[in-house]
């Protein structure tokens, strides 16, 4: 199983990429929150070799397949084919009232930006004619003064991200891989997550060497500390964002999956009346060690590989605050050893 790292939301200098580099994590993360992410990705690229970088994710609707296509190829020259593009939809508030672009049939204009991408980078390669149409997206001009041409490492990964079915059956039918929210439990990503990726694959008809390649990232919450009360203090923490996501209707059905729709609904009456933590305090022991890995630091990669090592190819796992650089070390290195109990086309192969 490989492990993987979440840079800061902020202005991250590069050193904090070649930290990461030097800690062994195989890729390095950067959200779309307040910054770009490309731009610190190709300043990351600059004082990295070996790690690889990626978005998680990007806001695809925001852009067009062509910009995104671009900004995609662009770092995966500089990077030297170690870019990989983690797109999500973001919700219609957003895409609508922030990036004032058009929302509608999210799954399917997913499916179809993925592709529209895929035809760019296709064109770009072959030198072929871009002739790509489709109900959302349009793009058949690329005339030569346009055209980078072939990129020498080939076209990035494209991972991406979902909760509901209909967009993890697109990540199936279209991506090279799939990004499994924070929000699941171990139940769900079996008995939901992973049919529907099968499902998709199915539907698109793609072959086997597809399933075999296709990853599965997770990045599960984690409740670890040295000592009662750091483990205590992590726990807090955990609830607090459980109870975050469950408020929200949109991921009701990983709670309804295991008979908690009255904690959903309960949720949502209180994050509407402001009251946080009363929130918080509605998450038991149960919830907690559904959503959580829970476990003090040296049993914790021994209760990873049992909860996700035959579903999971990575797994990006927070640090808690409580524990520094050297401390949390050991706890890389044995996750790091953790050998997977399934090849990774066992977990999308029906």
């Amino acid at each position: 199983m490989k492990t993987d790292v979440s840079l800061t939301g902020g202005l991250p200098s590069p050193d904090e990429a070649a930290r990461a580099e030097q800690f062994g994590y195989d890729t390095a993360w950067m959200p779309e929150i307040k910054h770009d992410p490309f731009c610190s990705l190709a300043l990351a690229a600059s004082r990295t070799e070996r790690i690889k970088l990626g978005t998680a994710v990007s806001v695809a609707f925001a852009r067009s397949p062509m910009v995104l296509a671009t900004l995609a190829n662009d770092l995966q020259l500089y990077s030297e084919g170690r870019f990989r593009l983690g797109i999500g939809s973001q919700v219609k508030a957003h895409i609508t009232r922030r990036f004032s672009m058009p929302w509608s049939a999210p799954a399917d204009r997913m499916r179809e930006y993925i592709l529209a991408m895929r035809a760019i980078w296709s064109a770009w390669s072959t030198s072929d004619r871009l002739d790509f149409e489709g109900d959302y997206y349009t793009h058949t001009l690329m005339t030569p003064f346009f055209d980078p041409g072939p990129n020498p490492w080939g076209p990035p990964q494209v991972i991406l991200a979902g909760v509901g079915t209909r967009m993890t059956r697109v990540a199936g039918m279209v991506a090279d891989g799939f990004f499994v929210h924070g929000f699941t439990t171990e139940r769900y990503l079996r008995e939901v997550t992973l049919p529907a990726l099968q499902e998709g694959m199915r539907v698109a008809g793609r072959a086997d060497a597809d399933a075999r390649a296709f990853e599965v990232l997770g990045s599960p919450f984690v409740v670890t500390g040295l000592d009662e009360n750091a483990m205590a203090e992590c726990a807090e923490a955990v609830r607090k964002r459980i109870a975050f996501y469950g408020s929200t209707p949109a991921y009701r059905p990983v709670l309804s999956l295991h008979g908690w729709d009255d904690l959903g609904a309960e949720l949502t009456t209180l994050s509407k009346q402001g009251n946080w933590d009363q929130m918080t305090k509605s998450i038991t022991d149960d919830v907690l060690d559904a959503f959580a890995v829970v476990a003090p630091p040296d049993e914790l990669p021994a209760v990873v590989r049992r909860r996700f090592g035959d579903v999971l190819t990575s797994c990006r796992l927070q640090q808690p605050a409580s524990m520094n650089d050297e401390q949390w070390q050991p706890v890389l290195a044995a996750l790091n050893d953790i050998n997977d109990t399934a090849p990774s086309g066992d977990r999308v192969r029906s």
